[in-house]
């Protein structure tokens, strides 16, 4: 746990300190963030598929890699995460905590054999002002898949895995939901909307089988705030199934879009617990007729 725990913290730092804000303001950065996600990729032995368009004069790219199944390769899990921040923030939390779980995730299926096809991507430009629109790399990503007519079973948003914080009334919600869930923001959330619920419940078991971590779920309406706040919500408007796993964003981290939102405020420890929970979690899923 210690290794992943240093990994993941050279990920957030190589990102959000080094490169700091990565957007199409920064398209510099914007492409060194791609170019470090596609170098630590290409270290592991994988080859990188890259899905290129251009956005207001700026080349931009999600970034792929694939564990092709021995089974049944045709289905396919998909598990992403955004590398682009808003401007004016540095986005540690946001969202290089994701990214970080998404490299290390896809690190430890190098050795793991799987029924399905599981594929791992960086999306571009899921922030605003692109966010829902087709400008949005999930956005691009899922049109292009469901063109393709690929046989996605879930797909999983890793959106923002770091901050945790164990004081009372740390954690808050939307209305009516502090009702039902914990006041402490120490724990990890899967949330998807109502026509994904079997997938969040399969996914929710299998995580909370292989880690102690805590962790809540909720199926919910999609306009309920911050629910469909991530390249999930591509992929239900392409047909799809999926959800989204979180610290709980702006309900719980009081620096989310702001310029300290910075490594050192990271939980590496317990991003370190969530990650190797949803490793396992998501290799259960690959094995597992949907």
């Amino acid at each position: 746990m210690n290794v992943l725990k240093c990994d993941l913290r050279s990920h957030v730092a190589s990102l959000a300190d080094e490169l700091g804000e990565r957007n199409v303001l920064r398209p510099d950065a914007l492409r060194a963030a791609a170019d470090y996600i596609s170098t630590v990729w290409r270290g592991m032995g994988y080859a990188v598929v890259e899905q290129c368009y251009e956005v207001r004069g700026v080349s931009c790219t999600n970034l792929a890699v694939i564990r092709k199944g021995r089974k049944r390769p045709e289905q396919i899990l998909v598990i992403g995460a955004h590398y682009d921040t808003v401007p004016g923030s540095p986005g540690a939390d946001d969202n290089a905590s994701g990214i970080a779980a998404l490299l290390e995730i896809s690190r430890r299926f190098l050795t793991i054999e799987t029924d399905l096809t599981v594929r791992f991507v960086a999306f571009v430009n899921e922030e605003a002002p692109f966010f829902s629109s087709g400008e949005m790399g999930s956005m691009f990503y899922a049109r292009a898949a469901r063109r393709r007519g690929d046989d996605i079973r879930l797909m999983m948003s890793l959106e923002m895995l770091g901050y945790y914080d164990d004081a009372p009334g740390s954690q808050r919600y939307p209305p009516l939901f502090r009702y039902f869930y914990p006041h402490r923001g120490n724990f990890i959330g899967f949330v998807s909307n109502l026509r994904s619920r079997r997938m969040l419940h399969k996914t929710v078991r299998a995580f909370r089988a292989h880690s102690d971590f805590p962790a809540e779920s909720v199926a919910t309406f999609a306009f309920i705030p911050g629910v469909a706040l991530s390249d999930h919500l591509s992929f239900w408007r392409a047909g799809y199934r999926a959800l989204m796993v979180t610290d709980t964003a702006f309900y719980r981290n009081p620096y989310y879009h702001t310029p300290l939102d910075t490594p050192d405020r990271i939980d590496y420890v317990s991003m370190a617990r969530v990650t190797a929970g949803l490793s396992r979690a998501i290799a259960v899923l690959a094995n597992m007729r949907q």
